[in-house]
This record gives structure tokens, sequence and C-alpha cells, in this order.
């Protein structure tokens, strides 16, 4: 008998994690580090919130269903800030507004893929990538990341065969942090036209990109569309988690195929959010110039902490936009070792095993911390902890 779906798949970690502090309780002088979820935790600003507020009750229309791909104002001002921003010609034909960034890649990969096929994941990759492949019966072909956690297009192009169907990247990266360079994202571009395949580009954390200007070149070239498919998420930007509003940049083809699967899932992305987006996109600019200052401020604390850690065997192989990827020195496996962390010293992180494959046996020395809901004093207080453990080491050279 076979399995279904959701049976070919693991739990999601998330939810994995939070499970970790039931029966847990923390003192008042050690409350719990969650550095585990890569999602604001404030609410939006007090001026969009009222945009929404003032929608729910005068705007009827906004309760209803609306067009399956999204507000038209909101895929208009999503093409032109796009095309501004990246140099490109895009227009409002080419957006297509999703229920979160990870609908848009449940969408993308539906339009591409059929049972069987495959497609190239750098690793670590997103659990939630990993996951919707799982169920949809598509084949993961892991890209183990090399220096600087880089993904080598030489090394794609090797993993290559005829049921490839796409190469994904996620820029700057989850869960590493990295930011690809521009030459590096062009090179996966020109490797999947070359042989016929999509490029997806998950452009989630782009907002808060260390990187002045664009951080490729993709959409100048007048046929992107023929390759590139493009994700983001308004959730980072505006604290819009709760309200799932995402976006998927193609030809208007592949909207069209596209639309056939958001219309059986939730038929129109929630509409209050999408009013929320569109305000926040032509309203607040100078107020998000600020939350990516004071993000690249924590990456920095990041850095500026952790010669303390260095000494004791830790490494950090990733840091930008919300993720430190660090590795830990201690004997226990990370899987063993987060769950440890919790009791032992009231902090909450994933286990660099929830983003490999369980044949990748370096996922048990790596950890992610999610570091964009502390501020500087509370990664300071972090690093305290991590320094202050004292638990058998990893032998010198080994793997946990």
């Amino acid at each position: 008998m076979s399995l279904p779906r959701t049976a070919r798949t693991f739990s999601p970690p998330v939810m994995e994690a939070r499970r970790w502090l039931d029966g847990v309780t923390f003192p008042a002088d050690r409350p719990l580090i969650n550095v585990s979820q890569a999602a604001p935790v404030e609410a939006p600003p007090e001026a969009l919130r009222r945009v929404v507020a003032e929608a729910a009750i005068e705007r009827p229309e906004a309760h209803l269903y609306g067009p399956v791909l999204g507000l038209p104002e909101l895929r208009a001002e999503v093409a032109a800030q796009w095309s501004a921003t990246y140099g490109g010609a895009l227009e409002a034909a080419h957006v297509a507004i999703t229920s979160g960034c990870n609908q848009a890649f449940c969408a993308a990969i539906t339009t591409l893929c059929a049972e069987g096929d495959e497609v190239i994941v750098p690793t670590p990759w997103y659990f939630n990538h990993k996951m919707w492949l799982d169920m949809a019966g598509v084949r993961s072909v892991p890209l183990p990341a090399g220096a600087e956690l880089l993904p080598d297009p030489d090394e794609a192009a090797a993993r290559i065969t005829d049921r490839t169907r796409a190469i994904v990247l996620v820029t700057p990266n989850n869960p590493g942090g990295v930011e690809y360079p521009a030459d590096l994202v062009r090179a996966f571009f020109n490797l999947a036209r070359s042989r016929g395949i999509a490029l997806i580009v998950d452009e989630t954390y782009r907002d808060f990109d260390a990187r002045p200007g664009a951080p490729h070149d993709l959409f100048h070239d007048p046929d992107w569309h023929d390759t590139l498919i493009q994700l983001y998420s308004f959730s980072k930007a505006y604290r819009l988690t709760g309200h799932r509003v995402g976006a998927m940049v193609a030809s208007p083809a592949r909207l069209a195929e596209a639309e056939k699967f958001l219309d059986t899932v939730t038929i129109c992305p929630n509409q209050l959010g999408q009013i929320a987006a569109l305000w926040g996109m032509q309203n607040l600019g100078q107020w998000l110039a600020g939350e990516r200052t004071e993000i690249l401020d924590r990456r920095a604390a990041i850095h500026d902490n952790m010669p303390r850690l260095a000494d004791q065997g830790w490494r950090l192989l990733g840091c930008g936009a919300y993720f430190a990827y660090m590795v830990h020195p201690f004997a226990l496996s990370s899987d063993q070792l987060a769950p440890k962390l919790v009791r032992e010293a009231g902090i909450l992180l994933l286990p660099g095993t929830m983003f490999q494959p369980e044949t990748h046996t370096s996922g048990q020395r790596e950890l992610r911390v999610a570091f964009a809901n502390l501020d500087r004093a509370g990664i300071t207080t972090l690093f305290d902890r991590l320094a202050g453990l004292r638990w058998p080491l990893a032998p010198a050279g080994g793997n946990a």
C-alpha cells in the first residue's frame, strides 16, 4: 500500500521544537530566549494597523472573495517597485499575490513538476521546501553548499538529469543567512536556461540584505520569465505574518497555471492583508529602512560576540538577514543538544539536522539561531548563556 502524501515527510520542525517547552518552567531571572522561528513578534506599526481596521469597517468587499491572483493594485505596485529596484520592465501580469511565500513555492512546484520529477536544492535547505517536495512526490536532490555556504553551479550541473525541473535558491539564505553574490545567481540562471529548466529564487528576506542596490540583475534580461520564478514575502518586511501575504513573479502563462492550484487551496489571498501590504509598500519605505538598519546592527552584534564562543570551539558558518548558522563543539548531536538547551540553558533554537538530509552527518554539528527578535542586549545574553555551557566536547576534528 502506498503512503498518503503527508506521511511522506517529517513533522513541521518549528512545531516540534515548541513541544520541547512542554512542562519546562523558566525562572524570572532567566527567561526563555526563543531564537527558533524567523518571524517578527512585534505588531505592525500603528498606522498600518489603523489602515487594516478602517478597511475592515469601511470596505465591505474586503470580507469577500477577491481575485485568485490577488488585488490588481497590489500586483501593479509590486511590478512598479520591482522594475525600479531591479532595473527590469515588469508588468502586473507578471505578479501573483499568494497566501504567504510558502504557498508561492508550492504553486511554483505544482506548475513545474509531475510525480517522480526532481528539483535541485542546496543544503542546508529550508525545511518547508523539502516538506512540500516530499508531499508532491518530487525528489529533492541535495546540493551540499561549499565554502561560505555558497552552492556551486558546476556541482549543480552534474546533478541535472532528464527528470530535473528546477533549481531552488534562497537568498539571503534560510537557514544559513548568506547573501548569494549577483554573479553566482546569474551563473545559476545561465545554467538553468541552458538546460531548459526553471530557476526558483526565494527572496523572502531581501529587504534585510546588507548590500546596497539590487541583489541580482536577472530582470534585466528581456526573456527572464522563460527561466526565472521569483518568490517574495510581505510578512517580514511589514510584520504581516498572520495575514499570509506573499508573491510569485513569473510569466503570465505560468501564473495562469498557478491560478488553478491557488483557486483550489485558498481561492484568494487574504484581502485585509493585501490592503495592508499595498499601503505598506506605498507609505512605509522610511520605516522599513529603519527596520533594515536595526537588523543589520543585530547581525553585527552576532559578529561582535562570536569571538567569545570561537575560543571554545564554536564556528560561525553564515550570518545575515534573520539567521546565524553555527557549528557547535559538543559531543551531542544537535538534535539531542537543542532540547537540552531548552531545559538547561533556557534557549530554544533549531538543530542543523532539521535542515539537512538524514545522510548528511554535518547537520549533527550545526545549529540555527534566528536572532531578528533579539536586540543587542538580548544577543549578548544569548552568548553569555552559550559561553557558560560546560558539556563534554566533541573529539577533535570528529563529528558528533
